[in-house]
């Protein structure tokens, strides 16, 4: 029989616990080995998640700036179609058609309300532009309107439709009077525009049933374009029907009260020449030259009117 002593049992366990001791600091560095192991593996998971949608990102901002360029080169080529009379073309230096338009997000496959689109200056870009792969629908007066001007510019601008490609896929609305305006569209066009209409409409009273009309006919979301001559600031609604020119704020917040949103302005179609205190209003200056011979110089100096170009959408519901 072997018998231990004290000092051997207490050595054995001084030994069994040395030895327990080492065994868990290589545990506990197995486990800060691990540890750091799957920090590591996390670190490169997130940089390649990160890399993921960075590359995402980048793919969808090229595709985005493809399609922006594609858009601006479909636009200018509309632009430049042999069907625009030279007296149109030598209008757009005032009237910036592509930056206008880009500006209100008309693409190619759009659907576009132009309303009251005078003798269809407009009408001959956008017919181009958008007849292929979208449409364009318009408003015009009767040729039997009671206002022989009106009459005209019906006649004329039935004219215009013959001259440009793809006429058959526009549908062209006939206005009645003020009280009884009804486009017939209901959450369809992508882009409702008016140039220089609001003058008119305000002054025989039909603006507000426009407005009505011209909400109803935009899908949610979609834009309706203004461009306007615009007055010195605090000119009232009497005044601008005297002279052409309208308050900025004050169209924005009737706009505004008409069911829209305001998104935003831009300058493209500003003009600082023009001082606004002319002797026939706006129609002092080219293209109309009231005064015709009368100071034509210094009118087609200043050249067409400063005007506000503003974009407001349909809310969402």
């Amino acid at each position: 029989m072997i018998r231990y002593t004290g000092k051997i049992s207490f050595t054995l366990a001084l030994l069994m616990t040395v030895w327990s001791l080492s065994g868990c600091k290589t545990v506990d560095k197995a486990k800060d080995k691990a540890a750091e192991a799957n920090k590591e593996a996390s670190a490169l998971q997130k940089d390649a998640q990160e890399a993921k949608a960075s590359a995402e990102e980048t793919k969808a901002e090229t595709e985005a700036a493809a399609d922006d360029a594609a858009t601006k080169a479909s636009l200018a080529a509309a632009v430049a179609d042999d069907n625009r009379p030279a007296k149109d073309i030598a209008r757009d230096v005032y009237r910036h058609p592509v930056d206008t338009l880009l500006f209100f997000g008309v693409k190619p496959d759009s659907t576009v309300l132009e309303l009251w689109p005078g003798r269809g200056w407009y009408t001959r870009i956008l017919g181009p532009y958008v007849g292929a792969k979208g449409k364009l629908y318009v408003t015009n007066y009767s040729a039997a309107d009671s206002s022989e001007y009106r009459a005209k510019l019906s006649t004329e601008y039935a004219e215009t439709l013959k001259t440009i490609p793809n006429n058959t896929r526009f549908s062209a609305i006939e206005v009645l009077p003020p009280e009884n305006i009804n486009f017939g569209l209901e959450n369809e066009a992508d882009v409702v525009l008016t140039f220089r209409n609001v003058h008119n409409w305000k002054k025989d009273g039909s603006d507000k049933v426009i407005y009505a009309e011209a909400l109803k006919a935009l899908k949610p979301g979609g834009v309706f374009g203004v461009v306007e001559h615009r007055a010195p600031e605090g000119t009232t609604w009497e005044e601008s029907a005297d002279t052409g020119y309208v308050d900025q704020q004050l169209l924005i917040e009737e706009i505004e009260a008409a069911g829209f949103k305001f998104v935003e302005s831009s300058e493209v179609n500003a003009n600082a020449k023009d001082t606004k205190n002319y002797p026939k209003g706006v129609w002092t200056l080219p293209p109309s030259l009231k005064l015709k011979e009368q100071d034509a110089d210094k009118y087609l100096e200043i050249g067409e009117s400063d005007r506000m170009t503003l974009k407001f959408i349909k809310p969402v519901q």
